[in-house]
């Protein structure tokens, strides 16, 4: 909204928002509030100290003018933020990232990989990274970094299937860099030089990994790793 930032700068008041912004539409409990808020050690008073908290989160939506006066609601047994998903990114994001998964599934990796380009431009920086998180909000951010992650995956798989290997190699080797036990950003890395005409590239690339995974943790790459340099090898014969 014009860039300004809106947030709550209250920490239990922000963490408040955002725990009914996760549940969208859907009422959160009160039992659920205490234990995101103060986890194993609520104050004596705590239901009054949580209604004190909603009571500035209410004030804080009427004083910037952000939706009408009813859209934070008592509802039994705690509260409902009604508001469209619509309006938040992660909703969209995951509405995204279904339709993505559907397109490759139809065999339409080209929209796929549009679609998955879109939904992971909504991410702006880690999952809850300006709220302090107890531990709902704390998995939440967890499972929303591994969809991040899922994503970012099946979009890559979608411009490879499209033809677009030879623009992913870079991008590959910096995540690969990032991720150096990540065995399917290796194998998407290995499938893109392969593509490219660079396998040779792509096998030394899984004997290093081999040799790594041996020597740090005793394992051998895994199956689909092992399947991709058995198509690279007999590439040519």
């Amino acid at each position: 909204m014009n860039d300004v930032d809106y947030a709550p700068t209250g920490p239990k008041v922000l963490q408040l928002l955002a725990l009914l912004l996760m549940r969208a539409g859907q009422v959160v409990d009160s039992e659920t509030i205490i234990r995101e808020l103060w986890s194993q050690h609520p104050p004596r008073s705590v239901r009054k100290t949580m209604q004190t908290y909603v009571y500035h989160l209410r004030q804080c939506i009427e004083r910037n003018g952000l939706a009408g006066s009813d859209v934070l609601r008592t509802r039994v047994p705690g509260y409902v933020f009604k508001v469209d998903p619509e309006q938040i990114d992660v909703f969209t994001f995951r509405r995204m990232f279904r339709r993505g998964r559907d397109l490759m599934a139809d065999g339409r990796p080209a929209e796929a990989a549009k679609t998955l380009r879109a939904a992971l431009a909504l991410w702006t920086g880690p999952a809850m990274s300006n709220v302090p998180c107890g531990p709902v909000l704390s998995a939440y951010a967890v499972d929303l970094e591994e969809q991040q992650h899922a994503a970012r995956y099946l979009r890559i798989q979608a411009e490879i299937d499209a033809g677009q290997h030879w623009d992913l190699i870079a991008e590959l080797r910096s995540l690969v860099t990032e991720n150096p036990h990540d065995e399917g950003l290796h194998g998407q890395l290995m499938r893109a030089l392969g593509l490219s005409g660079r396998r040779l590239e792509a096998l030394e690339m899984y004997r290093e990994l081999r040799a790594k995974l041996n020597e740090e943790l005793g394992l051998e790459p895994c199956a689909d790793l092992q399947r991709l340099q058995q198509e690279l090898l007999s590439v040519g014969r």
